[in-house]
């Protein structure tokens, strides 16, 4: 079902996120690149992206370079990565994500649908832990639950933009909402 290309990019991403949990939990990190690829293969994105989905975080998690990404897997793939990837230097949480939707923005479609896969992986894992643990979660970040509603919204909007009704942008609008609304409510 998988290609050579797509299971070397696997090798590839576990071994550099080996040492990475997902912020707050026991949770390998893996599983989430994991999941944005298989979000995008659902969807029927291109190998490539699927691919980029597989690294997407290897950029500014795990200090690989581009170079190396455009070695091993091509310069398409390289790109999308670089295009989802936090802009290097000392920017505020705010002026990092309109950078990072600023770039997103200027790389097209598939850096777009990229995106959005990435944040609906990350809003349903939110959701689960809400779910779980209740608003403690939020304490794992150090923006609180406004910001990364905002964010998210904002990543949704781009999203709907460079993709239409594409059935990713629902799926990503309807977990949207529903944090949203999450945010609002009490919890026991």
């Amino acid at each position: 079902m998988f290609s050579a290309s797509y299971e070397a990019a696997l090798v590839f991403a576990a071994q550099a996120h080996r040492q990475q949990l997902r912020k707050g939990t026991t949770i390998p990190y893996l599983t989430h690149t994991v999941h944005v690829s298989v979000i995008l293969l659902r969807y029927g994105f291109a190998e490539e992206v699927v691919i980029a989905g597989l690294l997407h975080d290897v950029l500014e998690d795990c200090g690989v370079t581009r170079e190396t990404l455009a070695a091993n897997f091509g310069a398409k793939v390289a790109d999308l990565v670089v295009a989802v990837s936090k802009p290097a230097g000392d920017l505020s949480w705010e002026a990092s994500r309109a950078a990072l939707l600023a770039q997103v923005e200027v790389a097209g479609q598939a850096a777009a649908a990229l995106k959005a896969a990435d944040t609906l992986h990350n809003v349903q894992s939110l959701l689960h832990d809400l779910k779980q643990e209740g608003p403690t979660v939020w304490q794992r970040f150090k923006r609180g639950k406004p910001a990364f509603v905002g964010y998210y919204q904002a990543v949704g909007a781009q999203a709907e933009k460079k993709l239409g009704d594409h059935p990713l942008v629902a799926e990503l609008a309807i977990a949207v909402a529903e944090l949203a609304a999450s945010v609002e409510e009490p919890y026991p």
